[in-house]
């Protein structure tokens, strides 16, 4: 089991940047895939990003690539999503989750997850 605490939600302009941070105790975190979700009011959570165990392999969904940038420090057992040039649609829940398996590929199904933060909240004001 891991526990898992987002921060560095908050309100942002559009065009504005932030750093969301996702951090991990309780199970060895350098050893699985993290990944980034987020929910919109009214709508499914959705796929944002991940990266795996040793930060070689990132993967984005297409309505972030280019402006989100996930990686990870293994030391500080922490996990990041750089956010820039941010729009409204952005405005979400963001969620930082851990993989169920050890050394695992890269998944953009939310089963594929077992652990979750709270989340942490992020609006970008028009």
């Amino acid at each position: 089991q891991v526990q898992l605490v987002e921060s560095g939600g908050g309100l942002v302009q559009a065009g504005g940047s932030l750093r969301l941070s996702c951090a991990a105790s309780g199970r060895t975190f350098s050893s699985y895939a993290m990944g980034w979700f987020r929910q919109a009011p009214g709508k499914e959570r959705e796929f944002v990003a991940a990266i795996n165990y040793s930060s070689s392999r990132q993967y984005y969904a297409d309505s972030v690539k280019g402006r989100f940038t996930i990686s990870r420090d293994n030391a500080k057992n922490t996990v990041y999503l750089q956010m820039n040039s941010l729009k409204p649609e952005d405005t979400a829940v963001y969620y930082c989750a851990a993989d169920k398996k050890p050394y695992g590929g890269l998944s953009t199904a939310q089963t594929a997850y077992d652990n979750w933060g709270q989340g942490t909240q992020v609006t970008v004001s028009s």
